[in-house]
């Protein structure tokens, strides 16, 4: 039993560290979002884990030919919260209506109709989601870093309340409402070039006093 007062890892270390694949995936990921260490992708990749073993067993209980209605349920509740977080998209129906997955089935379509996409979720899919990532979408950023130095420093807001969490999921109803958290201290182009400038010369202090420029 873990101490009560510590969160529980919401993540999960590779088996195999040293797997150059994977370790050159997961820098690819890291520069492509910004992410500040790899622990933010095995989050997201717990994520998609997660959720394709919940479906798994949905699956298989439907494949038997039993599914409880619990199971029904369960179903459509995964469904339900990966549309409403934009992972997965809504269904298209046989006239160009927009549906419920699932729900759009004829006598000869599978229950598990929309399950497949979940199996089929992958890493990005939820990267795509963080509010760091639709922060830099929405042009509110001059870049994917920028973007995570807004939130962190409190300049962004959802539905007109502050998030610091650059990973926060954000709703498709939520996206809508992104903006900077009261008048934007400063505009994008010049927090961006003050940005950079920090980027390229960071200065360190010698034991004299003296500031030299990297």
């Amino acid at each position: 039993m873990g101490h009560p007062k510590k969160r529980k890892k919401s993540y999960e270390r590779p088996r195999r560290p040293w797997v150059a694949e994977r370790i050159k995936e997961e820098k690819e990921l890291a520069e492509k979002y910004g992410l500040k260490n790899k622990s933010e992708v095995w989050k997201a990749e717990s994520f998609v884990r997660d959720y394709r073993r919940e479906v798994r067993k949905i699956l298989a209980e439907i494949a038997g030919g039993t599914p409880t209605e619990h199971t029904m349920k369960k179903r459509e509740e995964i469904l339900a919260g990966l549309r409403r977080k934009g992972v997965l998209k809504e269904a298209v129906g046989e006239f160009g209506g927009v549906g419920e997955v699932g729900e759009v089935e004829t006598a000869g379509t599978s229950l598990g109709l929309g399950l497949e996409d979940v199996l089929a979720m992958g890493i990005e899919d939820i990267l795509e989601r963080r509010l760091q990532t639709r922060v830099f979408k929405k042009d509110l950023s001059n870049s994917i870093k920028q973007a995570r130095q807004f939130i962190v420093h409190g300049h962004i807001a959802v539905n007109g309340a502050r998030v610091t969490v650059p990973s926060y999921l954000v709703s498709m109803e939520e996206e809508r409402e992104i903006g900077y958290y009261g008048n934007a201290p400063f505009s994008v182009s010049t927090a961006s070039a003050t940005s950079d400038s920090e980027e390229k010369g960071e200065v360190k202090e010698k034991k004299g006093g003296e500031r030299e420029e990297k």
